[in-house]
């Protein structure tokens, strides 16, 4: 029998991990098996029929909340190409109510719930070889006009089953995240997310995980992300792993899950002196509100998240994403700005804000009600309302959301921002607020931005709300501009000097003497390639000094010298006597 295994992936860039355990883990039953991905932005024709050309007895259709609608259309579409064919479903999406999906939709006739290796295994070996599927917990199917229903499952020794990846993997896998599992469950039971569903912890052995991480590392992948639900769970299991990847000569990043709150000194020393990229956090804060935090079954330790963040920040080695999410119960709009407020002062390198959505199996559907919850009926089940946050609010915490994400994790304006917050009396979550107001009146909204576009609506923000201030903001725009991209987008509007000081800049580079003082190694080649290396732009304000003392601002011209040889921007102030070859200042590197 030939079995095609699929699904529909949210972007190109994503990988199915589940996909890969099945086959691996199926490979001893007799079949063809074989594994095809797609995107839900492929045509839905296309995927029919690619799926059609493989002639396949059995497919298997991995469902999730972003792919549901389009995966049961597409099984509809099959049984009616292929009547013959069996059509099982698995994953999060289908696990926790398949009496409601098989009624729904006569073409399927399994569900496998919970963790499918095994279940599905079995399930291909009865209809390989004929025989009854009763016995197979975890298992839905048809019996007459009946619907058997099961419940969901977990791997017990999760030591059993094979690493999903193979050496032909890798060619396929060139240009997407590579995603990895350590363990499968989760130390704690957050009610809105589905590893509530399950009560405890299961690792891989140390050695096997050594080994799997090994082949990553020879195939040279971009990023390998852990999908343990909390990577750091179990102290003798996480901080071993992360040691043997440290000692790594490696490009690789390795992206993890973690409850920072959970980690002690020891563990903060070590990761003080890991090269620069090798790891990336990814912290769920959440709520910073307590009566949210209890409702959700959920504890945050907020001073030692505080600490624990701050010293990882401040190593400059570490990606840190923080996590907080809209529509929690309890949490109205001012409290949930507090919340961000909290957050925001860590200063993370990403901070996203999600909204909150229904999972099937989840704790939180259970109370949804008592809290007034409105909720998309169809996937994603994101909410709508609730007893403290009405959809007004809702939909303006989408739009502080897009304006976040273009402002802030671009990384693009970091010092803009913070000056603009401080016109805003220090209060984030009301310049974002206000901001989101901006961006709502002019429809910005409802259309795409360049680059470019974005430093005219932040000037234009400042000119609305801090017209006295507009020159000032147009000097740190130039500084962030001049900070991101190795100065190449240098939008028209902003006062640039390029004209201005010619003279003082052609004599400060025809001076060799003078420039080794802040280039050690400098030699004259050609004006194109110092134009290509280095930029020098003087400001109306003294920056490196309000970025040494935020708030102070001092009104004098400022000749600052960037630059882009190395991997990050690097700046240092030019002596003003430097532009009459005088000796100059110590270089100072950001």
């Amino acid at each position: 029998m030939k079995v095609v295994l699929s699904t529909l992936n949210a972007k190109y860039i994503h990988s199915s991990l589940a996909l890969k355990y099945l086959k691996k883990t199926c490979n001893t039953v007799n079949s063809e098996i074989v594994v095809k991905e797609y995107t839900i932005n492929n045509d839905l024709l296309v995927i029919l029929s690619d799926i059609y050309s493989e002639k396949p007895h059995i497919i298997g259709l991995a469902c999730y909340i972003w792919n549901i609608d389009m995966t049961l259309k597409l099984a509809g579409l099959l049984k009616k190409v292929l009547p013959e064919v069996v059509i099982i479903l698995g994953g999060p999406e289908v696990s926790y109510d398949p009496l409601d999906v098989m009624k729904r939709n006569i073409e399927i006739d399994y569900v496998v719930q919970g963790e499918g290796e095994d279940i599905l295994r079995t399930l291909l070996t009865a209809l390989t070889s004929n025989t009854t599927v009763h016995s197979i917990e975890g298992l839905s199917f048809r019996q007459k006009e009946e619907i058997i229903v099961g419940k969901p499952q977990v791997i017990g020794n999760l030591n059993a089953i094979p690493f999903p990846y193979g050496d032909s993997d890798m060619d396929q896998l060139k240009d997407k995240i590579i995603y990895y599992e350590s363990a499968r469950g989760c130390p704690f039971s957050c009610q809105y997310c589905l590893s509530s569903a399950t009560s405890g912890v299961r690792f891989l052995h140390l050695n096997r995980v050594y080994k799997e991480l090994e082949f990553f590392i020879k195939h040279n992948v971009r990023q390998v992300k852990f999908v343990d639900r909390t990577f750091n769970a179990k102290k003798e299991h996480y901080l071993p792993i992360l040691r043997y990847l440290a000692k790594q000569d490696c490009p690789t990043n390795f992206h993890f899950e973690i409850a920072v709150d959970l980690l002690d000194d020891e563990v903060l020393n070590f990761l003080k002196d890991v090269p620069v990229g090798r790891f990336q956090f990814e912290i769920g804060i959440q709520s910073t509100y307590k009566p949210t935090l209890n409702k959700i079954s959920r504890y945050n330790n907020w001073s030692k998240i505080v600490e624990h963040v701050t010293r990882i920040i401040s190593n400059e080695n570490i990606h840190v994403h923080l996590d907080l999410i809209v529509g929690l119960p309890y949490e109205n709009y001012n409290q949930f700005g507090e919340s961000f407020n909290d957050v925001y002062q860590l200063r993370p390198h990403m901070l996203q804000i999600g909204f909150l959505k229904m999972l099937k199996g989840a704790g939180l559907r259970n109370f949804a009600n008592e809290c007034g919850y409105v909720f998309l009926d169809e996937a994603p089940y994101e909410v709508l309302s609730n007893d403290n946050l009405t959809y007004g609010e809702v939909r303006k915490l989408k739009i502080v959301e897009e304006v976040f994400n273009q402002v802030y994790n671009t990384g693009r304006f970091k010092y803009t921002l913070d000056f603009l917050i401080r016109l805003h009396g220090g209060n984030a979550f009301r310049f974002y607020h206000d901001l989101s107001t901006y961006w709502e009146e002019e429809q910005l909204h409802l259309v795409a931005h360049s680059n470019k576009s974005i430093f005219k609506y932040l000037l234009d923000f400042c000119s609305i709300h801090h017209e006295h201030e507009r020159s000032v903001c147009q000097e740190f725009l130039k500084f962030d501009a001049l900070m991101n991209e190795k100065g190449k987008l240098q939008p028209e509007f902003l006062p640039w000097n390029q004209d201005q000081w010619m003279e003082e800049k052609n004599q400060f580079w025809r001076n060799a003497n003078v420039v080794c003082n802040y280039i050690p190694d400098y030699i004259f080649t050609t004006w194109r390639d110092l134009k290509k290396k280095y930029h020098i732009e003087v400001f109306s304000i003294d920056l490196l000094e309000y970025i040494k003392q935020p708030g102070q601002i001092s009104y004098r011209k400022t000749p600052v010298l960037f630059s882009y040889e190395q991997d990050r921007t690097q700046y240092q102030y030019i002596a003003c006597d430097d532009f009459k070859n005088i000796e100059g200042r110590d270089y100072h590197a950001l």
